[in-house]
Parts: C-alpha cells; sequence; structure tokens
C-alpha cells in the first residue's frame, strides 16, 4: 500500500518475527546472552528461565537463537506446551526424531527410550537443549515432568539443559510451594523489559532502513509518541507505526506528527477516536475504497470502525459486553452456526454430557492454536469470571468476539490479558470411533481428508479400509498435532483432519470483509 509513497522495497512494521529486521537493544542482547547460555555452556544441568511481557521479542530472540545453534547441539522446541505429561514426552521424541515405535506410549517407556537418546548424543560429544515457549501456560504436571527430565545422568553431567520462555506469570507459576524443586533448579534468570524511549527510535530507524527508506518519515514528535503509546513494546511498535504509515499514505502526509500517531494507536486499542481525529478513519476508509475498487480486492477489516465507547464509563463497548457474555449466551452463538443445532444440546455437551449428534471438546491453547484449529469456538474468560464469548475471526492485531448476535472487535492484546487458553469446539459429530479394520464409507472420507493434510499427505489408496498403513498414518498425524497417539480417528482427529470445516463458517479473516 504506502510502500512506494515512502520509498520502501517492503512493509518495516510487519509483526511476524523475521531475523532479518531484528534490532538488537541492549537488554535483547542480555536476553539473547542468557539464551545462549543456556545452549552452549548451559548452567550446570539446571534450567535457563526469560521472561517478558507479551510482544517484548521473546519468540523473536528464540528464532535468532536457533540460527546461531553449534553443529554439535541437537534443539527441541515445543510451541504449545499446554500439554499432559505423556504428549509432553511425545512431542520432545517427535522434536528430536527419536522414534518410539513398538512402546505402549506409557511415560516409563517414552522416558526409557528418550534418556537412551541423550546417552547416546552424550557419547558422541553432543548437546540437547529443550526449549519451551509460551511456558507459563504448562500444567503443574507437565512442569513436574520436565523436572523429573533434568534427573538423566551420567556420573559426571545432565543429558539435557532446558530453557524456558514465557510471559511473566512464568514466574509467579514457579513461585507456587508445590514446584519449589523446580524453582530451586533455576541457575539463569532473565526478564526482558520493554524498549525506552531512545531505543524505540533506534528500532523504528534500523527497520526503516532495512525496508529501504533513504530517510526516516517520522518527526522527532511522532517518534516519541509512537513510544508514549506503544509504552516501548516492539510488537505494538510495529502494529502503530504500520497503521501511521497507512493513514499518512491515505491523507498523503510526507512527515508522520505525533497527532497522526496518536490516533493510529487510538484506532489499534479499539478506542474512540477524537472528534477532532475522526479524519483518520475516514481517510483510511476513503483510500481502502478506492484500493478496493481498483483491485476488485477485498476491504480489509483492518479497516472495520472499532465499537464505540461505552457511554456509562467511557470504556470500549466491548468491555461492557464481556460483563453479560455468559456461557447460555455462547451456546446459543454456536447453535446458530450449524442448522439442526439447539444450544440445549451444545450446553449439554459441552458439560461432558454424551448427546446424539453433536460433540464440543475442551482444549487448551493459545491464539496461533485457536488459527490452528480454524472454526469458530468459545472462550472461556477469566476477566470477567467464567465469561463465555464465541470467538468468530482473527487477525494479527485484533480478534471478532461475537455476543448477542453483533460482531465486536478487540485488540488481540486486551484480549490475552483476559484468557489463560480455555476453549470449547462444538459442532455436528456422530461421536463415531473408527479402527484399524474398519471399512465404509466414512473411512474413505478420512482418507481423502488426509490426502489434504500438510505436510505430511497421506499417499496412499482412498478405499474404504482402514488398514495398517492408514493407521500407522493416523499415529504420526496425532503426533504431529499433540493428539492422544492411538491411531484411533475419534471427534478430536477428525477435528484436525479439518472433517467439520467441509460444512462450517471458518474464522473470519482480513480477507472476508468482516
Amino acid at each position: 500500500m504506502y510502500e512506494s509513497f515512502y520509498g520502501l522495497s517492503e512493509r518495516p512494521f510487519s509483526i511476524t518475527p523475521n531475523p532479518r529486521f531484528v534490532y538488537l537493544s541492549q537488554r535483547h542482547r542480555d536476553a539473547l546472552a542468557h539464551l545462549l547460555y543456556g545452549v552452549g555452556q548451559g548452567g550446570s544441568g539446571g534450567f535457563v528461565q526469560l521472561t517478558g511481557e507479551v510482544g517484548t521479542g521473546k519468540t523473536t530472540l528464540c528464532r535468532v537463537v536457533l540460527e546461531q545453534v553449534p553443529e554439535n547441539t541437537r534443539i527441541a522446541l515445543i510451541l504449545n506446551p499446554m500439554l499432559s505429561p505423556a504428549e509432553l514426552l511425545r512431542a520432545v521424541c517427535h522434536e528430536l526424531e527419536i522414534s518410539i515405535e513398538g512402546t505402549d506410549g506409557s511415560l516409563q517407556q517414552l522416558q526409557e527410550r528418550l534418556n537412551s537418546y541423550l546417552l547416546e548424543r552424550h557419547a558422541e560429544g553432543e548437546r540437547v537443549v529443550l526449549i519451551i515457549d509460551e511456558a507459563q501456560n504448562m500444567s503443574r504436571e507437565g512442569l513436574e515432568q520436565i523436572r523429573l527430565l533434568t534427573n538423566l545422568e551420567t556420573a559426571t553431567d545432565k543429558l539435557l539443559q532446558i530453557i524456558l520462555i514465557g510471559q511473566p506469570e512464568l514466574r509467579e507459576v514457579l513461585a507456587r510451594p508445590e514446584l519449589r524443586q523446580l524453582a530451586q533448579r533455576i541457575t539463569a534468570r532473565y526478564h526482558l523489559d520493554p524498549l525506552n524511549e531512545e531505543e524505540t527510535e533506534a528500532y523504528i530507524r534500523h527497520r526503516l532502513q532495512i525496508a529501504g527508506a533513504e530517510r526516516c518519515p517520522f518527526t522527532a514528535d511522532g517518534l516519541r509518541a509512537v513510544y508514549l503509546t506503544s509504552e516501548g513494546v516492539p510488537r505494538l511498535v510495529n502494529i502503530i507505526a504500520d497503521r501511521a504509515l497507512m493513514a499518512g499514505y491515505a491523507r498523503e502526509e510526507d512527515r508522520i506528527g505525533a497527532g497522526l500517531v496518536r490516533a493510529a494507536a487510538r484506532e489499534v486499542a479499539g478506542e474512540e477516536v477524537e472528534k477532532d481525529g475522526g479524519w483518520l478513519r475516514g481517510s483510511i476508509a476513503a483510500f481502502a475504497l478506492l484500493a478496493v475498487l481498483a483491485s476488485g480486492g477485498a476491504l480489509s477489516w483492518l479497516m472495520l470502525q472499532p465499537q464505540a465507547a461505552s457511554s456509562e464509563g467511557g470504556n470500549p463497548a466491548w468491555e461492557s459486553m464481556l460483563e453479560d457474555a455468559s456461557a447460555s449466551s455462547a451456546w446459543t452463538e454456536v447453535a446458530a452456526l450449524w442448522p439442526g443445532t439447539n444450544a440445549e444440546d451444545v450446553a449439554e455437551a459441552c458439560s461432558g454430557e454424551s448427546i446424539e449428534g453433536v460433540v464440543c471438546l475442551r482444549l487448551r491453547g493459545n491464539l496461533s492454536f485457536v488459527e490452528e484449529i480454524d472454526l469458530p469456538l468459545v472462550l472461556r474468560l477469566t476477566q470477567p469470571p467464567d465469561a463465555h464469548v464465541l470467538l468468530a475471526g482473527i487477525h494479527r492485531s485484533d480478534v471478532i468476539l461475537r455476543h448477542g448476535g453483533q460482531d465486536w472487535r478487540v485488540p488481540r492484546t486486551r484480549l490475552e490479558r483476559r484468557w489463560r487458553g480455555d476453549v470449547l469446539v462444538a459442532w455436528p459429530d456422530n461421536g463415531v470411533v473408527l479402527k484399524r479394520g474398519d471399512s465404509g464409507a466414512m473411512v474413505q472420507r478420512m482418507k481423502r481428508l488426509a490426502t489434504q493434510s500438510a505436510p505430511e499427505p497421506w499417499t496412499g489408496t482412498i478405499d474404504a479400509n482402514y488398514d495398517d498403513a492408514f493407521r500407522d498414518w493416523i499415529a504420526g498425524f496425532q503426533r504431529r498435532h499433540g493428539l492422544n497417539e492411538d491411531g484411533v480417528i475419534g471427534p478430536a482427529t477428525r477435528l484436525f483432519l479439518r472433517a467439520p470445516h467441509e460444512s462450517a463458517p471458518m474464522l473470519l479473516t482480513e480477507n472476508d470483509g468482516a
């Protein structure tokens, strides 16, 4: 959109981690040193802990580390640690390419297989490092399991180095009395703070330079406004700066000043723009409309006008909406998505009852996990307590929540403060379990869906027989998706095979115009 206007070869403020754009402030260099210490010499077998607020650059640093791994080091990276102890061990084995064929999937046999592998690597002079991102989401049982992994050792050396990366809540989790044994094994800790004002300006200029800018389009006041509105959080810096450049292009502003940045920040936060700043939405919307007319593309829902602020408290209206977001209202929204389904059946299924024709799975994951599911689903929030709301759409900086038949745009960062990963997915399903030796049209349908699974699709015959080869493929598919690796197709496996998606409304994206 705005690249040519500002002399850029590409967009400089994408929130997708890109090592080419990495700017290492002094605090980021210190954090990186802690991570490299864990990967290299490694804390004598203890844990290395890196924490930081959402958007401060932890995942980006992790990617930088992965590009600097020594040749004699094997890395297992777990991005979604909301797993049972057995699932966690299977995920570690999968990352390290350890075969678990011939085991019964029990913790004891998985740990024995992992221990044998670690001893082999130690004999070859290699190090093995386990990195767990989003570690604050781990269960107590999962954390206890990784503590037990540090007991794998020879007479002189620990066999596995573990690095925990997470949000500040990780420190609170590890401070619990029942986890004191794990906390005592942390040999290096670092908390990654946001950038200061000087670093924020250097960060912006660095990314613009990498993107080909010959000069910085932000004025001195504009740069300071980016810092003040983002509080130095790199992800927010990217989002606000990108939105400000877009608005500046729409108005043909050669320089981006503080007023434009502040208006862009209010747009990002979902707040009502002041009356004298209302030109921002109008300018962006007008530009977007021209772009649509010129290209025939869909209007990005980045351009949607945010919900107005509540007249009672001055807060965004979506916050008031959440006060009324009960479980019963969420089941009504789910039932509305699926013709022939009623809210009572959905409610009973999601309470654990066996309901004919409807299934409901209780899962845990982050927004990346939700994007992988790619269906409207219910989030159980912690604030307001036990609020339930339907997630209808997701984008890089916003989500769409649906309540009372109305869609509400909410900044992702604001949602993440109210949600700890509890998800309920309900859809029409007969609950049938398919296993090796079964046959029929449903088996054939599963094979057809399996051929569309990336990155390792089913390449065998698409017939009606659930044979050994298909059972083995299903087990591998389950392992890749963190499911129970039993080679049996139940509702959870069908969900990730995208069986419901053939007749389902998908999550709204920026290309859906909503």
